[in-house]
């Protein structure tokens, strides 16, 4: 056995020698960012190795790593194996997230109750919002939200499903396991805090993604990640809630919404039943973007659906300098001939760039010409030297790069730039498909309707200056929040929300767009960048 000390809290785990050191500080739940989930990808699991021994630095460490952390001993924890004991110092916090917890609620006919108490629960990828509810009033008493604690198994669903495969034993029950505690901790806080007895709990009522819902079930995950992409279930689930671990009373139901499909979960039925969009008799556009782009279009009475990979960009990750949208994250950017001007969450000092911040690095940039609409840097050659452009810009070899911020040093790749393209390209292609099924034109559409914890923080000139959205829709965007809490409270609350929820999921018409006619010319035009004018 071997000795792995933390040098910030003096504290030691042990593990077996030749094991990887990611893994073990992940198993003794110590933080370390791993976005790519081991795979020696993104670069960012970084810890400092202060004495001992382990495995030597693979080609692929040196490349990802600068060489200035090489010299100062930092390694990538998923790339390096513990072979006898160390000592290590993490480098990188746990930040306090912003996480959204309120949306639109339309008016509905709530059930009569005497007494008791209800919860909500919204589980997305990322985040994981708990409401307890006085069901007697429909009052909202008190609620907690979380970073999904699956993390550790991967930033995205595939990386989850990826885990299952690699650890056909145990990954199902680990990941349930996760997302059951975290629920249990959250009822817990939010009980308290109001004063309430979690034994008075009489119904709890959960939204969430397709595989997330798998996972919180205990459900097998990987046949939605593979073709032809068929979850285990769609219908709703009802069961006792202490079934799968949740802690309540010992009569407390469990009410899962109904899905569509693999990719067009409970949390995209629950937002398209409270946007009413089964009630709309004009051309609209429901939207959740995220690591996942799913899009609802409601035309002549019909639902059409589609689900696009827009990639974890989108999240702040897959970006060198991206982070999720947390205490320091820039979330907003101007370039100026004065200066670079940055927002940042919680107004900290910058330590990374978020979702809604490299879709407005990425704007400014197009604006002011650094990045053509092809998605390519502007040569550094081709401007003056008195063009207050011209110090932002560097080459790293043969890559041109943009420096947002020296200290620390954040930069925008041309990596970077491309993997907001493709998310762009997955978003407004999904966008046209639908349009071009129900036969109608972009601006044929009455109102746009943005859901979710990302999209809420997306103004309309970085969606439309990205080309995510075309202009012409620029002033018909409302924002509905987070309406994946609000369709599962609708259900607490109302029998009747339940079996129209459950119809309303019957009557969605879902598309593959990979099967769709023509789609890779779609895609390949809808990665274009909208053009400025000088």
């Amino acid at each position: 056995m071997a000795e792995i000390k933390i040098r910030q809290t003096g504290k030691s785990l042990y593990c077996e020698e030749g094991t990887n050191l990611l893994r073990n500080l992940l198993d003794a739940g110590i933080f370390v960012d791993n976005p790519c989930n081991g795979k020696g990808i993104c670069g960012k699991c970084k810890v400092k190795i202060l004495s001992g021994e382990v495995s030597s630095m693979s080609e692929t460490e040196e490349k990802l790593l600068k060489p200035e952390e090489i010299k100062e001993g930092i390694r990538l924890s998923c790339m390096t194996e513990v072979l006898g004991d160390i000592e290590v110092e993490t480098l990188q916090k746990e930040r306090k997230h912003e996480v959204l917890t309120k949306g639109y609620m339309p008016d509905f006919q709530k059930d009569e109750y005497n007494n008791g108490y209800g919860i909500v629960i919204d589980i997305g990828t990322t985040t994981v919002v708990t409401a307890l509810i006085e069901l007697a009033t429909g009052k909202e008493l008190a609620n907690a939200s979380m970073i999904n604690a699956q993390k550790h198994y991967g930033l995205d669903v595939l990386t989850r499903i990826t885990y299952e495969y690699e650890h056909p034993d145990s990954g199902v029950r680990q990941l349930q396991e996760a997302i059951v505690n975290s629920i249990n901790s959250m009822i817990e806080e939010a009980c308290q805090e109001a004063s309430v007895d979690k034994k008075e709990i009489r119904e709890i009522d959960v939204a969430a993604n397709c595989t997330m819902m798998h996972m919180l079930l205990g459900v097998d995950a990987r046949s939605i990640g593979k073709s032809p992409y068929r979850p285990e279930f769609t219908e709703a689930q009802e069961l006792l809630a202490k079934e799968i671990g949740i802690e309540a009373a010992e009569d407390t139901r469990l009410y899962c919404l109904p899905q569509v499909s693999a990719y067009i979960g409970a949390d995209i039925v629950a937002g398209t039943y409270v946007c009413e969009l089964q009630k709309e008799t004009g051309n609209v556009l429901f939207i959740d973007i995220g690591t996942n782009g799913e899009i609802v279009l409601a035309s002549r009475g019909r639902l059409l659906c589609c689900s696009c990979a827009a990639g974890p960009a989108l999240e702040g990750m897959n970006i060198s300098s991206g982070i999720r949208a947390a205490e320091g994250a820039i979330e907003d950017v101007k370039i100026t001939e004065q200066g670079i001007k940055l927002q940042t969450i919680g107004n900290q000092k910058p330590a990374g760039i978020c979702g809604s911040g490299i879709l407005a690095v990425v704007k400014e940039l197009l604006r002011t010409g650094i990045v053509k609409k092809t998605g390519v840097f502007v040569k550094k050659e081709k401007l003056k030297e008195d063009d207050y452009r011209y110090p932002y810009i560097r080459l790293n070899g043969t890559k041109r790069e943009f420096i947002l911020h020296e200290d620390p040093e954040l930069l925008v790749t041309q990596g970077d730039v491309r993997q907001v393209q493709l998310a762009k390209g997955a978003i407004l292609s999904g966008f046209i498909a639908l349009l071009n099924k129900a036969g109608i034109r972009m601006e044929d559409l009455d109102k746009v309707m943005i859901a979710g914890q990302f999209g809420a923080h997306l103004p309309a000139e970085s969606l439309v200056g990205t080309g995510i959205l075309p202009k012409e829709l620029e002033h018909k965007l409302v924002y509905v929040g987070n309406s994946s809490k609000t369709g599962a409270y609708m259900t607490l609350m109302s029998r009747k929300v339940k079996k129209e929820v459950e119809e309303l999921a019957e009557k969605m018409e879902y598309m593959e767009l990979a099967e769709t006619e023509n789609y890779e010319r779609i895609f390949s035009e809808s990665m274009i960048f909208p053009s400025f004018s000088s």
